[in-house]
């Protein structure tokens, strides 16, 4: 499973496995692959900072990434309080007959929510690149468009490739334009914020429009096989994100999450705007429904969304409510039925690719002999 995008990186296995949790992300990278941490829900940059120290002493030598957000649209001299002032009260009021519906209490006194959404900030972004620059990432990653030109510039000042997520070829097309190094072709079947195209379709539209700048599939790839037919159509890697939730090494505090996400079937997700303002897969629960109803008052543009519903998110969490708890999570969570580590989900990956390509090599060779 090598292609020369993991030469490039230095990495035995071309499977990049994005993840919130530093002990996965390092887990991934000494099992061959390319660990890439996210950072959206440092809000403080020093907690971000730290947990890079500690995979700069927990990933054995081996390379590692990192996953930033950076929205788009840059404003610029607005505080998150002057953000959170824009939100409607008839919203903040829908949240609050939600969480009182389900009986969800409060924080503890003291204790505020919303610890993953200042990382959609830009100003936020920017320290977790300052940060990621001191340590010797390999691969920034941006998952809401091109870096700003400057970020890009200073990546590849310090020896690192620049990978964007696309869910079009014309996204993709503009990230080459910027300067991109590595495109994300990610499925409508992906976890966390997707387009409107299936992965089997996007892979092979992307390859075409970016040529010869490689590309890594991702949406709906939990296995060898699947890895395969990323690769086979043209792929030069795989990204995986949902697959690693439910590994032993991940921090997901919440057993009653950790229980829906392994009793999940593939049709148990669905793209919903109720998480950050954007669509985003994740998995179906009574909050992401009750954002589709008629009471709804509709969700809000990023950022407004994501800071109005933090500190619910935290409180939904904390309190491990049964019909509100969720997560982001791609259709591969109908094949995350078990708890593995790390290793034996990348020996699973790479045993699987070996048997897919031998029985389509088999294949090639009795059509031959029939030919």
């Amino acid at each position: 499973m090598r292609t020369p995008l993991s030469d490039r990186l230095g990495i035995e296995y071309a499977v990049f496995g994005f993840t919130p949790f530093p002990a996965v992300a390092a887990a991934i990278s000494r099992a061959g692959g390319l660990g890439v941490l996210g950072a959206v829900r440092y809000g403080d940059a020093e907690d971000l900072a730290k947990d890079l120290d500690w995979m700069d002493a927990h990933c054995g030598g081996k390379p590692y990434g990192v996953d930033v957000v950076m929205p788009a649209k840059k404003v610029e001299g607005v505080t998150v309080e002057q953000v959170e002032a824009m939100i409607p009260e008839g919203h903040r009021d829908f949240v609050r007959a939600q969480l009182a519906k389900y009986g969800v209490p409060a924080l503890p006194e003291g204790e505020r929510g919303g610890w993953r959404i200042t990382g959609w900030m830009e100003e936020v972004a920017r320290s977790h690149v300052d940060v990621a620059l001191e340590h010797p990432v390999k691969l920034l990653a941006s998952a809401l468009g091109s870096p700003p030109p400057d970020v890009v510039e200073r990546a590849h000042a310090a020896g690192m490739l620049v990978a964007a997520l696309a869910g079009s070829a014309r996204h993709a097309q503009r990230h080459a334009e910027a300067g991109i190094d590595v495109i994300v072709a990610q499925g409508h079947e992906a976890g966390g914020h997707t387009g409107e195209i299936g992965t089997m379709v996007l892979v092979p539209e992307i390859v075409a429009a970016v040529h010869p700048l490689p590309v890594l599939a991702a949406g709906g790839i939990g296995t060898g096989a699947q890895v395969a037919a990323g690769l086979a159509l043209g792929a030069q890697g795989a990204w995986l994100g949902s697959i690693w939730l439910t590994v032993t090494e991940s921090d997901l505090a919440s057993p009653v999450l950790r229980r829906k996400l392994l009793a999940a079937g593939s049709g148990d997700t669905v793209r919903s705007r109720a998480l950050t303002g954007k669509p985003a897969r994740q998995l179906r629960t009574e909050w992401t429904d009750a954002w589709e109803s008629e009471e709804s008052p509709g969700t809000l543009p990023m950022p407004l969304q994501g800071l109005l519903v933090a500190e619910a998110l935290s409180r939904i969490q904390t309190y491990e409510t049964p019909e509100l708890i969720g997560t982001p999570v791609g259709q591969i969570v109908g094949q995350m039925n078990e708890e593995r580590p790390v290793a034996a989900v990348m020996d699973e990956l790479t045993r699987g690719f070996e048997q897919a390509v031998a029985r389509l090599g088999r294949i090639a060779s009795a059509e031959g002999e029939q030919a």
